[in-house]
């Protein structure tokens, strides 16, 4: 069984919290002729499949190295531009290695502010009152749990789809954001949390119960 990641969003609608907990590495490695038959676009500081993809390479996977070279933004390591080498029929054939990106801590921002206005959409489209929002979104690789706590804290995890026990295991999660990081008297709700025993207790949380279920933690 397989936790992704662990999100803490604030009752505004900020992250003030995540972790990467077991995020699968996905490369794919592969030798190109002339001329280049994916299409590659240059955004977010990054290059990026638009359009073509095969044998593994998907739209949206980056650019990670050309001939083994790192790609840093649209520069090779060694000082030329990307899209030179690429476009250049003398450079090929070409091993180009793509992956899919990691996000940084903006995107995840910006996530976790659209998740906000959904999870209230939801709650007001509900036909009974007091509905408690969206507490499960399921796709075919994996599930997004959500627990909402009294005072409007949302936790949210993010696991593969047979990975079960996860309602309680945010609860869990709760207890230990309540003993480690409420208790700071320094410690505000809109803050971000920078608790270095909230994060140990987390993470050996996670491994036990990917080891063993949330009955046995």
């Amino acid at each position: 069984m397989v936790i992704y990641g662990v999100y803490i969003v604030s009752k505004s609608g900020g992250l003030i919290f995540n972790h990467d907990h077991n995020i699968p590495k996905v490369e794919t490695e592969k030798t190109f002729s002339y001329p280049l038959d994916i299409k590659l676009n240059y955004e977010n500081k990054k290059i990026v499949v638009a359009f073509g993809q095969r044998d593994g390479i998907n739209v949206g996977h980056v650019l990670l190295a050309v001939n083994g070279i790192p790609v840093t933004a649209r520069q090779l390591d060694d000082g030329r531009d990307v899209f030179d080498v690429i476009e250049n029929e003398e450079s090929y054939p070409l091993n180009l290695k793509f992956g899919r990106p990691r996000m940084t801590t903006n995107e995840k921002i910006f996530l976790a502010s659209m998740f906000y206005p959904l999870f209230a959409i939801a709650s007001q489209l509900s036909p009974e009152p007091r509905s408690s929002g969206i507490e499960v979104l399921e796709a075919d690789t994996f599930k997004l749990y959500c627990f909402q706590t009294l005072t409007g804290v949302k936790f949210m995890a993010v696991a593969e789809p047979a990975q079960q026990g996860m309602e309680l295991l945010l609860k869990r999660i709760y207890e230990l954001y309540a003993d480690y990081a409420l208790k700071n008297p320094f410690y505000s709700l809109e803050m971000p949390i920078r608790c270095e025993l909230f994060e140990t207790y987390l993470q050996t949380l996670l491994e036990q119960v990917e080891k063993t279920g949330i009955s046995n933690v």
